[in-house]
């Protein structure tokens, strides 16, 4: 073995991971059934880490509920992606094009740039209902 790695295997060990492992605790099942009336609506691991530490224990890190920051632009997209055939027009176009037989007219040039603008509004709309775009930017 090179010294290089045993100085990579030095501070591979060194590191230490960035959570302990789970502990796991088993209950009987009226112990369990105990344990459900008591936490209410809070998670079990919570009620027991806060029985266990009290005020002691380490605030955990908040996963946000709701992630959609925009629940009507949303509603608008999925509206529009319920009403439309647009996986079944994209397929068409697909074998359409790969057998040779699209005709390309201006017509069809037309709808297929009004198609692009719709699934471009359904993107923006969707971006910002997620909270990933502000009014009128980009992301």
């Amino acid at each position: 073995m090179s010294t290089l790695d045993r100085r990579f295997n030095k501070l591979a060990k060194d590191q230490r991971p960035k959570y302990p492992p789970p502990f796991s605790l088993r209950f009987t099942f009226d112990e369990r059934a105990k344990l459900d009336v008591l936490r209410g609506s809070m998670p079990l691991g919570r009620y027991i880490r806060e029985q266990l530490l009290g005020d002691d224990a380490a605030p955990r890190k908040k996963r946000g509920r709701y992630p959609v920051k925009d629940q009507e632009a949303l509603g608008r997209v999925l509206g529009a992606l319920g009403s439309s055939r647009l996986s079944q027009n994209l397929n068409q176009l697909a074998r359409a094009s790969n057998t040779g037989s699209l005709p390309v007219t201006p017509e069809t040039e037309d709808e297929l740039r009004q198609a692009c603008a719709d699934v471009q509004a359904m993107r923006q709309d969707l971006l910002r209902a997620l909270g990933s775009l502000s009014e009128g930017g980009e992301p």
